[in-house]
């Protein structure tokens, strides 16, 4: 055979020294070839990787593999093979970024079942070395002060920094404002009309201890089935452990607002967004014990829900994104539904909010009316496009 000819034979007999328990004589047949300038297939470089892994000899092994993502370099076996050298030698960090590596690969692409215990190996070192990284910033910080004290935004990016917390961010599930601060809460103080409002929280319950005296029963599922369209999948579909009583409702006072005067005046202070056949919107949200409010985004990140606590029993919480907070009677919460967010109450008794939508304060005035005209213009074209599911 002509030297420097790709020989399937002699990648047999390279193949057959390893497979036989002899990965030095594969490795010496390799070097052989190669001084006699035979030129070996690609699949030879697999190969020398691996008798190069079972003799311990490091640097061979990685020559190989490199000489494999030269020509793919989203080759994912050569990626997990890198990161199993990378952490044999006791690089942590280099084993870590290539097997993320991998398992980004992977993520945009169909792989075969063979890999799938490699890519979990990843996924469990990856996660190993985030905690041990954590606990080395966090050595590294002790007695520094960093974070102490520090805002609510840089708490949290110390949190992602040691792994403690994920990125949440805005996915509305029909309408994307872009540029707007991704934030999970805000705080009441920034609204110079939550204080007013806040101070008639006891008028406010006392009126809402009225209704319910008035009404025997004022409250429907939050979650209900809309016309020619499929039910949402949520348990609580139908379900009055989630109730929703509307002052407001598709931009129009309901009957059950003449009853609640006082309540209706303190809304007309708030930024509350006018959409012809959407909003204003205004309820009582009950939620009884035992109930979750599973994890999902709202239909618009324009807007800014806010709950003023009327009964808020021990054990009832609203996670938003990353942070999770309780109610308390007459302290406002205003977060961004677009945010993935679940709330439960864990109490004996019912907990109740007024529950109501704002404008984002970042939208500039002239975009709110286009908006509103939008929003409009979506309903009447698609009228169960922007119901609220849940």
């Amino acid at each position: 055979m002509a030297s420097g000819t790709p020989s399937s034979p002699q990648l047999q007999q390279i193949v057959a020294l390893l497979q036989s328990g002899n990965p030095s004589g594969s490795l010496s047949l390799i070097d052989e070839m190669r001084h006699r300038d035979v030129s070996l297939p690609p699949q030879a470089d697999w190969v020398e990787a691996r008798a190069a892994s079972m003799v311990a000899d490091r640097p061979r092994e990685q020559s190989a593999l490199l000489r494999i993502l030269e020509r793919d370099r989203r080759d994912i076996p050569a990626m997990l093979a890198m990161g199993q050298l990378k952490a044999a030698t006791g690089d942590v960090r280099s084993a870590a970024s290539w097997y993320r590596a991998a398992l980004n690969q992977a993520s945009n692409s169909q792989v075969p079942q063979a890999l799938h215990a490699g890519l979990a190996h990843a996924q469990s070192f990856c996660e190993q070395s985030q905690r041990r990284l954590a606990e080395e910033f966090a050595a590294a910080l002790d007695g520094t002060g960093v974070g102490v004290g520090g805002s609510p935004a840089l708490r949290h990016a110390i949190d992602l920094l040691y792994g403690r917390s994920e990125i949440f961010l805005q996915q509305p599930s029909m309408f994307y404002y872009p540029g707007l601060p991704q934030r999970c809460f805000y705080e009441r103080q920034e609204f110079d009309w939550v204080a007013g409002l806040e101070a008639q929280a006891e008028a406010l319950r006392d009126e809402f201890l009225a209704l319910l005296e008035r009404s025997d029963q004022p409250f429907a599922p939050y979650i209900r089935r809309g016309a020619d369209r499929p039910a949402s999948s949520s348990a609580l579909l139908e379900n009055e452990n989630w109730g929703a009583a509307y002052l407001w409702q598709g931009g129009q006072p309901t009957e059950l607002s003449r009853h609640c005067p006082q309540t209706m005046a303190a809304l007309a202070d708030a930024p509350l967004p006018h959409v012809e056949g959407r909003s204003p919107m205004a309820l009582y949200s009950r939620l009884k014990p035992g109930t979750h409010i599973t994890a999902h985004h709202g239909l618009l990140n324009t807007r800014l829900i806010c709950h003023l606590p009327l009964i808020a029993p021990e054990g009832c919480a609203l996670r938003c994104g990353h942070e999770t907070r309780s109610w308390h009677f007459g302290k406002m919460l205003i977060f961004d539904d677009s945010v993935e967010h679940e709330a439960w109450n864990r109490g004996s008794s019912d907990r109740t909010i007024l529950l109501f939508e704002i404008w984002r304060p970042e939208i500039p005035e002239d975009d709110r009316h286009q908006l509103a005209t939008l929003f409009a213009a979506i309903d009447q074209i698609d009228p169960e496009r922007g119901k609220e599911q849940e």
